[in-house]
């Protein structure tokens, strides 16, 4: 069997309703603090996406017993403490399977975890982790590709966990996770302040950590020496929130989403705006989008949350190939973050990388075309700028947005677009 791609016929406006599933980037760091736990946990709207497949089967591997229920909810209990090392066949797959450090150091006092992989969006160094672990009181070396890290047991300390582009979102999760079991105060300045970061600390609160200030740049935390298991519902996945938005601008349909929060998307839902896109609570308590024909060119920078967030860039980027003049996207996050770039080119869109900016002049339309998926996100993209093309479009590579996103093709289907899921030879 070959590696999937999607056939994508555009032209098709997109309509009706479509419910969100559970946050990819929050349920990860709280399934891996569940090796914190004693007792057992029950995860409600866990994403169904590889990454939280890799992830289970990396936890089974460090004693964790990890089930799915018919429902969809996860349950996971801790069975065996004894292994300690995350292989790299497991963690090569996906970066955030470095968020099993914290936890590990902090419950059975060692961790081996290789260094991570995942998408090819810039370099993104795991050195804020590291310093973190220190500064609570570990012993930290890289040995064969491995970062290990021991400690009998961990110590509070104020840190400063801010980097060159910013706070660093699972450099905040693995602190938090480790410093709930340490002994004393941790205080965690320029922490992260992501909606994912958030949820994480609420999942933690309710197995009995004593967390404060999450959501602000300055979280406190109060170690304890145990924490118990816990029941618990993911927030919604603003990425998969904001890339249907797009999806229903993009084909000029209407779609209303269930079970999104504007709160998470404010920066957001504000260029959309700008753009002409409408976006409104509906009585039923989803979220209604449409657009009008004639799209504004807006100016976008990508910043920490709140600010507009980068993993929706791509996706505004096929949305802005279509508004009518000329608009400018900024990556602050990631700079390098723009392989979609000649994608999108292939389809007729007319884009102009300039350092870390990419000049985006409009089109009347853009045209179907074979193209390839470089990550998770520019996936969505160029899957966006096919249901807005003349003509068919090929999206080969999508094991890239398998990792996050739930069923995308059969929700798009769902709402009317003209996409299939097809099996080929090769790369």
């Amino acid at each position: 069997m070959g590696l999937a791609y999607f056939e994508i016929n555009g032209g098709t406006r997109l309509r009706g309703k479509v419910r969100i599933s559970g946050a990819k980037n929050a349920a990860l760091p709280i399934m891996a603090a569940s090796i914190l736990c004693e007792g057992e946990i029950t995860l409600h709207d866990v994403p169904n996406v590889s990454d939280v497949n890799s992830l289970s089967e990396l936890l089974v591997r460090l004693g964790v017993d990890v089930q799915r229920q018919s429902d969809g909810a996860l349950k996971l209990n801790t069975r065996d403490e004894m292994n300690c090392k995350a292989e790299y066949d497991i963690v090569r797959k996906m970066r955030a399977s470095i968020c099993v450090l914290g936890p590990l150091l902090a419950k059975r006092h060692r961790a081996q975890v290789s260094m991570p992989g995942g998408c090819a969006i810039g370099d993104r160094p795991v050195n804020l982790h590291l310093r973190a672990m220190e500064q609570l009181g570990a012993d930290v070396e890289l040995v064969s590709g491995d970062i290990v890290a021991k400690a009998k047991r961990l110590r509070g300390k104020e840190m400063f966990l801010g980097g060159p582009f910013g706070s660093t979102v699972l450099g905040t999760a693995n602190t938090m996770m480790a410093a709930v079991l340490a002994e004393g105060i941790s205080v965690l300045e320029m922490a992260a302040c992501e909606p994912e970061i958030v949820d994480l600390a609420d999942f933690l609160n309710k197995c009995g950590a004593s967390i404060s200030g999450h959501g602000t740049p300055r979280i406190v935390i109060e170690g304890i020496k145990e924490l118990h298991g816990c029941e618990h519902a993911v927030i919604p996945d603003r990425i998969e929130s904001g890339t249907l938005m797009v999806a229903a601008a993009i084909s000029n349909g209407e779609i209303t989403l269930e079970n999104a929060r504007l709160d998470h998307l404010m920066a957001f839902v504000d260029r959309l705006a700008a753009i002409g896109v409408n976006v409104e609570k509906s009585k039923e308590g989803g979220v209604t989008v449409s657009s009008v024909r004639r799209l504004e060119p807006v100016d976008v920078t990508t910043q920490p949350f709140p600010g507009f967030p980068t993993d929706l860039q791509a996706q505004l980027m096929a949305l802005l190939c279509l508004a009518d003049g000329n608009s400018i996207v900024t990556e602050k996050i990631f700079p390098d973050r723009f392989l979609h770039v000649a994608e999108l080119n292939r389809m007729g869109a007319r884009l102009r990388k300039e350092g870390p900016t990419v000049i985006v002049e409009g089109v009347k339309r853009l045209i179907g075309a074979p193209v390839m998926a470089s990550d998770l996100r520019a996936s969505a993209a160029l899957v966006l700028a096919g249901l807005a093309a003349r003509g068919t479009t090929y999206v080969n590579r999508i094991y890239h947005l398998d990792r996050g996103y739930d069923r995308f093709d059969e929700k798009l289907r769902s709402l009317g677009g003209d996409i299939q899921r097809k099996e080929g030879d090769e790369d």
